[in-house]
């Protein structure tokens, strides 16, 4: 199984999200996240054993709280050479270096667990479109309000029509 950790959107945003991910899909065409599935990811891990999973289940529990926040999503943005849309917070506001510092503390933990740290910098987004036209990209009405306190621990399982997201801890 392949594992990553992500905020996952109460019901208020996750129903934002939807409107958001329906303006994106009028104006970039493309295959829209289903439904209950948009995420904000923190690590991707990648694949994992049975052994590593249940280590992952037991580190959570005991550090899936942190700090509540809001984060607040206000335009699209999209990696071009994969035809993906999304939605992000702006890069400077101090909620988005709130949410850097749950990235950080996160990834301090995991790699006291053996998980290496991305080479990349952390871009927090939430994933509205795959295979999308993303020139020009929408424009973005009011900022979706996303309140958080905690993360999860979550496996993605491929299937027919894309994968299938299931929350472990």
């Amino acid at each position: 199984m392949r594992l990553f950790f992500a905020l996952w959107p109460d019901a208020a945003a996750a129903a934002g999200l939807e409107s958001w991910i329906a303006r994106a899909h009028d104006c970039c065409g493309g295959r829209p996240t289903r439904p209950g599935t948009p995420h904000l990811t923190l690590a991707f891990l990648g694949k994992a054993t049975a052994q590593q999973a249940d280590a992952l289940i037991a580190f959570t529990r005991a550090r899936q709280r942190v700090a509540p926040g809001e984060l607040a999503l206000t335009h699209y943005g999209a990696f071009r050479r994969l035809g993906l849309v999304w939605a992000g917070p702006d890069p400077d506001a101090p909620a988005t270096q709130a949410l850097h510092a749950v990235y950080d503390e996160l990834w301090d933990g995991l790699a006291a667990l053996g998980w290496p740290r991305p080479a990349q910098p952390f871009r927090p987004h939430v994933t509205l479109l795959r295979k999308a036209a993303v020139d020009p990209l929408p424009t973005a009405g009011a900022p979706l309000r996303w309140r958080y306190d905690r993360y999860v621990l979550a496996a993605s399982e491929s299937q027919t029509g894309g994968s299938r997201y299931r929350v472990l801890q």
